[in-house]
């Protein structure tokens, strides 16, 4: 039988400010990585967030992001490898405070935004997230955009790693994401996500931009919670995959 693990970023509201569902999406995933306080969250976030997991039995992944919560560190920066290992060490190592606190296994590490396509690209930013991520915790499991330099990377450092393919966002003809300042790059018909969802598991494959088709491997789908119809597009990609006989569970390896 066919299994996929539904994954969602989320605690992504930071003080006075709310963003995203959380407590409706939650009940709905098997994994959710959660914001670690320097693209959007923040200490009390965090200690919910991993408490919510706790409740509904989902896993727990840290996302750690570039420190621009101004810019919901969906812009690049340029940072050398040695700041961006700092700054994921010091992500999922606040995480991992609050999973260890709450009794949970701090599961999985997802980084975000921009940190997450440029790494997808670039074998040195790869390199630095999987060196951080084995030095906090070796049993952690690396969630990377399928095919990408980061999968690369963990395969090198021997991380275990999930492929994830993406409901919502577009792709270009080399497998990575289109930008999100180009026209089509956020999938919003609930329909057409759930269609490219059931032919990436089924198929393993994904029509790019261009037309042209691309293989991928689909060990979990990415629904990003921020988007304003996350709930809606959580509950469709759970409904077809059940019709269509595909379990949702979270990965294993």
């Amino acid at each position: 039988m066919l299994s996929i693990d539904l994954n969602c970023d989320l605690g992504e509201s930071f003080g006075a400010y709310k963003m995203g569902m959380d407590e409706e999406i939650l009940p709905l995933i098997t994994s959710a990585n959660i914001a670690c306080g320097f693209h959007a969250g923040d200490p009390l976030v965090m200690e919910r967030s991993v408490a919510l997991c706790k409740v509904h039995g989902v896993r727990a992944g840290a996302h750690p992001g570039f420190p621009d919560l101004s810019g919901f560190g969906r812009r690049n920066m340029s940072l050398s490898p040695k700041e961006v290992k700092a700054c994921v060490i010091y992500q999922v190592g606040a995480l991992k405070a609050f999973c260890d606190r709450a009794s949970i296994k701090l599961y999985h590490v997802k980084p975000h935004g921009a940190l997450y396509n440029m790494a997808a690209k670039d074998y040195k930013l790869a390199e630095a997230i999987c060196q951080a991520v084995k030095e906090v915790d070796e049993t952690l499991i690396l969630l990377a955009l399928s095919g990408s330099e980061m999968l690369r990377a963990a395969k090198d450092y021997e991380i275990t790693y999930a492929s994830e393919i993406f409901a919502d966002r577009a792709y270009q003809s080399d497998g990575t994401l289109v930008p999100r300042s180009r026209k089509g790059a956020v999938i919003e018909d609930e329909e057409k996500a759930v269609s490219r969802v059931l032919r990436m598991v089924k198929e393993g494959k994904v029509k790019a931009e261009d037309g042209k088709e691309i293989s991928l491997n689909a060990d979990s789908v990415c629904v990003h919670g921020d988007g304003i119809k996350a709930l809606a597009f959580v509950r469709k990609i759970r409904e077809g995959l059940a019709v269509n006989g595909i379990d949702v569970t979270g990965f294993s390896f």
